[in-house]
């Protein structure tokens, strides 16, 4: 995570910008007393919104759950990708 006024953030927007976007940081910038604007990459917010969607109801969670124990037990398995 990587934090900042908006005076700096004015100032290098372009790198600061190009850090969220490279290296998957979140940009906090502080805006004042309790105030600030989060910046993350496209990609981060889209992972972000998949997995709010996928633990949105009891049954996706408890099935993620699920295979999360059986992943840790060692009991998954493998599957060779058809390519066409």
């Amino acid at each position: 995570m990587v934090v900042a006024n908006i005076s700096d953030f004015r100032k290098d927007i372009k790198t600061y910008f190009d850090r969220v976007a490279k290296n998957f940081e979140t940009l906090i910038i502080n805006r004042g007393k309790d105030s600030g604007i989060v910046v993350m990459s496209l990609e981060e917010y889209n992972s972000l919104m998949a997995t709010n969607y996928e633990l949105s109801s009891r049954v996706n969670e408890k099935r993620l759950d699920s295979a999360i124990e059986k992943f840790k037990n060692g009991k998954s398995f493998t599957k060779d990708l058809i390519e066409e």
